[in-house]
């Protein structure tokens, strides 16, 4: 698979301008709404950008999902042609992550096989429960209510 390859443009803050030369192949596209990117900042770490925006034939608006400190233009930005995603499930459970679902609680990594993207459709509405439960708190006064 070949991803898309950009330049950053424009930095302002945590939005970013993205230029993709889509005039040497015809069949390439800028990437969709609320796609990911991905960028290698000056101190090799990663940065993931969601797209917001097409901005003419070319370019796309992003917003940084951290600090765009370390980026210059014209640093390579490879399209990942996804959503950003979380992992899901049982092994999320009491874990600390940041916005793009990398742990930062210094346990081992989770698996990312299981996750879903963060923008997608909500459930319908027959598949959602109505049950009332009692939420146990562990709080003698407030469980008693």
């Amino acid at each position: 698979m070949t991803h898309l390859i950009g330049y950053i443009s424009q930095i302002i803050g945590p939005v970013v301008d993205v230029y993709f030369d889509l005039k040497k192949s015809k069949e390439l596209q800028l990437p969709a709404l609320q796609d990911a990117l991905s960028v290698t900042r000056d101190n090799g770490q990663k940065l993931i950008l969601e797209v917001q925006q097409h901005i003419g034939e070319f370019t796309v608006r992003t917003v940084a999902m951290d600090t765009t400190d370390g980026l210059r233009r014209g640093t390579e930005v490879k399209a990942l042609g996804q959503p950003i995603s979380m992992p899901v499930g049982e092994q999320v459970k009491g874990r600390l992550m940041n916005v793009i679902g990398e742990t930062i609680d210094e346990l081992k990594p989770l698996d990312h096989s299981g996750a879903y993207p963060i923008h997608r459709p909500s459930p319908k509405f027959e598949d959602l429960t109505t049950n009332q439960e009692i939420l146990s708190t562990g709080i003698k006064v407030i469980d008693l209510l």
